[in-house]
């Protein structure tokens, strides 16, 4: 599977780590940047993840920034994004199993990266379960 990634400078701190777990977990990574801890705009970065997950780019994407709100303020104003912000392994699979979270959204002045990685892994190998889930996700659909 390709997993977009992007960070603003706040969020650049994760990003190698979160790399390694994906790539660990067998999958590809397309990195949108940012390449450095110069100040960014985190709402360019999250663009360009959300249109090449909107485009069929990659099947999931990962942002982020120092604590994540931005990040996820951006991601859940695009219909069909489902943005999760998870700070632990719980609420990663919870997004997957329930929500079919398509974005994690990290904070990195939040979590370490040892807590990052296994968030990734955890996110990357857990299915949605469908069901009444899958209701629930076309009642939120129909909201925006």
């Amino acid at each position: 599977m390709k997993i977009g990634l992007a960070c603003d400078h706040g969020g650049y701190s994760l990003k190698d780590p979160v790399k390694e777990a994906i790539t660990r977990s067998g999958h590809e990574v397309v990195d949108l940047g940012t390449h450095s801890t110069d100040s960014v705009d985190y709402p360019d970065y999250a663009g360009k993840a959300i249109r090449l997950l909107k485009t069929g780019g990659c099947e999931r994407i990962v942002l982020i920034c120092g604590t994540g709100i931005g990040m996820s303020i951006c991601a859940n104003r695009v219909k069909g994004i489902r943005g999760t912000l998870c700070h632990d392994a719980f609420t990663a699979r919870m997004a997957r199993q329930h929500n079919d979270s398509n974005c994690l959204i990290l904070g990195a002045r939040v979590i370490g990266s040892g807590v990052a990685q296994d968030i990734v892994e955890v996110w990357l190998t857990t299915t949605f379960e469908g069901g009444r889930h899958q209701s629930r996700l076309s009642k939120i659909d129909e909201l925006a």
